[in-house]
This record gives structure tokens, sequence and C-alpha cells, in this order.
């Protein structure tokens, strides 16, 4: 996974300009693809991460709210577009699954290779674990993208955040020990509070329940909004201002900080999407120096908005190579996903 974000990373240089959400979906949708179907890099990668992207761009934010759009008029419109590119994308995870069973040693050490050996043993199992593995893909890539893209943009908005983050990293440390360095996953932490990924939680209730003093019956739909909850003031002392010291202060309860949800259908991939993050970051940081350009400065943080399931930067933000470690040539080759702009 570090190797991943390395080479993007080491690819930028000098005067360079980095369109956040834009690289974050890149470094992200890389990873995911190498980690849950393990494909790797290369010609079968290029055409997941095409079917991927196209896939969330296909499925917006009105197909989901409003049934009545969800018509196919004649193999034309959204809708029909969606299907066609969901049958592809499923087809392509079918030949994946299809390879691990007969070749399990070329799965080992990868999410798909984990589930056919420890619970989808059977093919009798294929359709289930398909869905399986098109949901950690489709959630676990857009959600972890904005969050990466968010966290990038609020450590380098404040110089204090940038600097101490920066002398946290200066000891250099191995990928799998940055999850683990206080202030980078508070970093995170404060990122994904106000910037959660999925503004709505969703229950079904399982008996008749009072909800602030609404009656609701079993089977009813209630929902948390996140944003409300984790900006009230009467929690978060100054919720508006970007203050990663308040998850070295205290703990919050799971009654006060939901970013993957809670109870017994948390998002199983929270773990994975926090190494993810700190790793991104960690690495990112190690390779080059970056600025908010003057441009950036002067204009007021994007609002979130919400496209298919996760809330996203409404407008693009960009921060620029100021330098580039030494230890790190500077290469004239540039990743596919990332078009260099004249500095």
């Amino acid at each position: 996974m570090a190797h991943a974000v390395a080479t993007d990373s080491q690819q930028w240089r000098q005067g360079d300009r980095v369109r956040l959400h834009h690289i974050s979906q890149a470094i992200t949708k890389r990873i995911i693809i190498q980690t849950v179907p393990g494909v790797a890099p290369g010609s079968g990668s290029d055409a997941f991460e095409r079917v991927v992207s196209e896939l969330l761009n296909a499925n917006t934010a009105p197909l989901m709210l409003l049934p009545a759009l969800r018509r196919d008029f004649a193999g034309r419109g959204q809708w029909a577009r969606l299907l066609r590119l969901r049958k592809q994308f499923n087809e392509m995870l079918s030949e994946q699954i299809s390879s691990g069973r007969q070749h399990p040693t070329s799965a080992a050490g990868t999410v798909l290779g984990q589930l056919l050996t420890e619970t989808y043993r059977s093919t009798e199992d294929d359709l289930e674990l398909l869905e399986q593995l098109r949901t950690l893909l489709v959630a676990g890539h857009d959600t972890t993208a904005s969050a990466l893209a968010w966290a990038l943009y609020h450590i380098h908005r404040d110089l204090r955040v940038r600097d101490r983050l920066a002398m946290e990293l200066a000891s250099e440390p191995a990928a799998e020990d940055m999850p683990k360095l206080p202030y980078l996953s508070a970093v995170v932490s404060e990122t994904l509070r106000m910037h959660p990924a999925v503004p709505i939680v969703m229950r079904k209730l399982a008996e008749p329940r009072t909800v602030i003093g609404r009656k609701c019956r079993a089977g009813d739909i209630v929902g948390i909004a996140v944003p409300a909850l984790h900006f009230n003031p009467s929690i978060w002392r100054d919720p508006e201002r970007f203050n990663p010291d308040r998850f070295l202060d205290r703990t919050p309860t799971p009654f006060e900080y939901v970013p993957f949800g809670g109870g017994y259908r948390r998002c199983p991939g929270a773990a994975f999407a926090h190494n993810e993050l700190t790793i991104a970051i960690g690495t990112i940081m190690r390779d080059v120096d970056l600025t908010v350009s003057r441009t950036e400065r002067r204009r007021k943080p994007p609002r979130a908005v919400p496209r298919g399931i996760a809330t996203v930067p409404h407008r693009e933000m960009t921060l620029e190579v100021s330098c580039t470690r030494a230890s790190n040539p500077r290469r004239s080759v540039h990743p596919p996903s990332e078009k260099r702009w004249p500095g």
C-alpha cells in the first residue's frame, strides 16, 4: 500500500500543482484494487480503475433517492448506463473470484483470498461474495478519497498543524508504524469529524423506540445526521475549527463520534481506512513539501456535497509542490492519473 502512494508523490516535481481530490481518488483506487480483489498493476488494474470511476460517476444521488428515475429507456439514459457498468463490473469480479479459486496462491495476501479461505469456500457462495467485493470496492474507495483530500487540505492551510505533523514524521517511520503515530492519527480523526464520508447513518428498528420524543414502531427507518452530531457545540468546543488536539485530550464516546457508523453494523473497513489514510498522508509528506497557493488561500473552503454514497468537495482543491526530498530524485514521468500543470 505504501509503495503505491510513494510512486506517485516521488514523481511530482517542484512547481507541480496537485489537485487533491483527483489524486486522492487515483491513490485510493489503486490501493483498494490491489488489496481487495488482488489485481496487480497493469492493463487489468487500469480496466478496474476505469470501470470503478465510471460506476461511481453514474450512481448519482437522484438515482439513489428517486426510484422513478430508475427506468431503462430502450437502453438509453442514466439508469441503463448504470446497469451496463454494473454488469461489466460484476463480470470482472467474477473472473477474479474464479481465478482465486483455481489458483489460491495468486490470491494469497488479498481480501479476496482471505474470504475464499475463511468464509466463502463453496462456489455456491460466489454471488454473495461478489456483492461483498463490489461493496468493499465502491464504498471503500470514494469515501476514503474524499477524506484524504480534506486531510491534506486542512494540514496545509494551518502551518501549525503541518509543522507539528512534520516533526512527528521526522524520524522517518516505516509505513506500518505510521498508523501508531498519535498526532497523525488525531489529524485523521479530526478530518473524519469535520468531513464524515457518509452524512446519514440509517438503521431499521428491531423494536419500538422513542427517538427525541417521537414514538417509532418496529421496522421504521431512523437516521443519525452525522454532521449535526459532529458539530454539536455542547460536545465539541469550537466545532468549526480544525483542531486535532481534541482527540489527544480525550477519547469521544460512540454516542458523540460516528464517522464509521456504530453498533453491530459499524463499517467493517474502519481500521483499513484509518491505516490507509495515515500511510497515504505520512508518505506524501515524507516525499514532498506542499503549500497552499495564493489563489487557493484567498478562496473559502469548499462545501461538502453528496455524490453517490459519499460526500465530496464541491470544487477541486489544489496545493503546490514547493520542493521534493533530496533522497527522491526528480523524475520527468508523471502518474497517468495526474497531469502536470505549469508552475
